[in-house]
């Protein structure tokens, strides 16, 4: 047996016995996928199971996301960070709705020209939602990759994993396959020293206590909760600490038309 055969029988074993559930798994509705999608960039699975009942609760259909206000897409929201992937679903929902009849597109270059989708992102929509055999990467599949085949490399760049995960690819069933691999990776690096560190693109994520990240989110948790906030009011909630801070995140957000304030220097969700 060949080692790209090896390698399909092992990661289709290890599937078949320690297979993980959760329930954009157990549907094949694009939208749904997609939420799930935006979810889990940069967020781990297990803060994202209950959010993302919440929001499909909320916003069961993309018709729905769309006629609603920001404001109440980030109250949903609230929790998982990274709070511009709320915003740029709301943007995409919208766009879907009135550019494509409300039918998420299947191709990937299409999907990448809607806010908040990248190559990787695309890929797994394709894999996952139209059941597609697309190629792309993510954490846990370059784990994989890299420890199954790179084990005594140090620096393993993505060009160098996507002719394996092409090769590899399962043409008849992608979407379990993908899942199948992202499990296996999960198994990885719970068992071994993060394969992926070994990657030219492994960055450690930053720590979010004390993070302009934070304060960002403390600012749109209480806008977006009390709808309209006086400028002192968040100063003075948020972090009297490190006003000059505070002030340039106001101004970012400002600049993203994330929030807008009136002549009173009241601020509201755009």
């Amino acid at each position: 047996m060949d080692k790209i055969a090896a390698f399909k029988e092992l990661i289709w074993d290890y599937y078949r016995q320690n297979r993980r559930d959760f329930a954009w798994r157990n549907t094949d509705i694009p939208y749904y996928i997609l939420v799930s999608e935006i979810m889990l960039q940069q967020t781990q699975t297990h803060r994202v199971i209950h959010k993302y009942e919440e929001f499909i609760a909320t916003f069961p259909t993309l018709e729905t996301l769309a006629a609603s206000s920001l404001r109440d897409v980030l109250m949903v929201w609230h929790g998982l960070g990274y709070y511009r992937r709320a915003r740029y679903l709301h943007q995409l929902a919208q766009i879907v709705v009135s550019e494509y009849g409300g039918v998420l597109p299947k191709d990937t270059k299409t999907l990448q020209t809607l806010p908040g989708i990248g190559a990787g992102t695309a890929g797994s929509i394709g894999a996952f939602a139209y059941n597609m055999p697309t190629i792309f990467i993510e954490t846990n599949i370059r784990t994989v990759f890299i420890h199954c085949f790179f084990d005594n490399k140090k620096e393993v760049s993505d060009k160098e994993l996507l002719p394996l995960i092409a090769a590899t690819v399962d043409h008849d069933n992608p979407r379990e396959w993908y899942y199948a691999l992202m499990d296996y990776g999960v198994w990885c690096k719970s068992t071994y020293v993060n394969p992926s560190r070994k990657s030219t693109h492994y960055t450690k994520q930053s720590q979010f206590k004390g993070s302009s990240r934070q304060i960002r989110a403390q600012i749109l948790k209480l806008i977006a909760h009390n709808e309209y906030v006086p400028h002192h009011n968040i100063v003075h909630v948020v972090n009297r600490t490190e006003l000059v801070r505070v002030e340039e995140i106001i101004k970012q957000l400002l600049d993203e038309e994330f929030i807008q304030k009136d002549i009173n220097d009241v601020y509201s969700i755009t």
